[in-house]
């Protein structure tokens, strides 16, 4: 039986490696890219079947690279997800400070790339009636100091998303904010805090207790489920899709 095939951007490191290594380990083809082509070359060594793996170093925002990925995927494709980001300047300026060509790349590489990666595998998503998934944030619907740029970005891939997913009904569209997690982006994003150690990195808990951020593995169980037990294509908090002790 020919194995599901899914595309993964952003897979060296966080959230989008550890998809991959999850998919690799249920026995899925994939095509995975990222911008660090030694970064990418040692997360795939590190996977489950690394024979299975089509690993292609490269910017989302390249048309060339796009058609590169779109090839490599062939007739029919199961999953997409939209992973690879762009935080902009750290540390995180005001609106006020935010230069226009830093935003414009942010959104080059968090809303116009993913629409133009969809247009370029739709026919071979619409022939498997497979499945998109684009990772959102809840800086796109909350307005915190210094995450215009990001959240901005990610609110236009959010509606973006919503309208894909009227348009093409037989496929399964999601947006799915995975929540905060111990990453390099969260990391860069508050630098100050991450120095101050691994206590930095955590969350309250409803009690007031203070707990670690989850890992990105930590976080995949949500994503499967939306393969395992898909809802209605929309907008998803992964805590929501975990459970309850998982999610705290």
């Amino acid at each position: 039986m020919t194995p599901p095939t899914a595309l993964v951007t952003g897979a060296s490191r966080g959230l989008g490696a550890a998809l991959a290594a999850a998919l690799a380990a249920r026995g899925w083809r994939l095509v995975v890219d990222a911008r660090d082509a030694g970064r990418l070359t040692r997360t795939v060594a590190a996977l489950p079947a690394a024979c299975r793996v089509t690993a292609l170093p490269g910017d989302v925002t390249d048309p060339a690279h796009r058609a590169d990925l779109a090839a490599a995927v062939g007739d029919r494709l199961d999953l997409l997800v939209n992973n690879a980001s762009d935080l902009g300047p750290t540390p995180l300026p005001r609106l006020a400070d935010l230069p226009p060509a830093a935003l414009e790349r942010v959104l080059a590489v968090n809303t116009v790339a993913p629409l133009a990666l969809v247009q370029a595998v739709l026919p071979a998503l619409e022939r498997a009636g497979g499945t998109v998934v684009s990772v959102s944030s809840d800086a796109a619907v909350e307005a915190y100091p210094g995450w215009g740029g990001y959240g901005a970005g990610k609110a236009a891939l959010d509606l973006l998303t919503a309208v894909l997913a009227v348009e093409h009904p037989a496929l399964r569209v999601y947006a799915v904010d995975p929540g905060d997690m111990a990453t390099d982006m969260h990391r860069a994003a508050a630098p100050v805090a991450s120095a101050q150690g691994p206590a930095a990195s955590s969350r309250v808990a409803g009690g007031g207790e203070v707990l670690p951020l989850p890992a990105p593995e930590d976080v995949v169980p949500a994503f499967l489920r939306l393969l395992d037990d898909p809802p209605p294509s929309g907008r998803l908090r992964a805590a929501d899709l975990l459970p309850a002790e998982a999610a705290r």
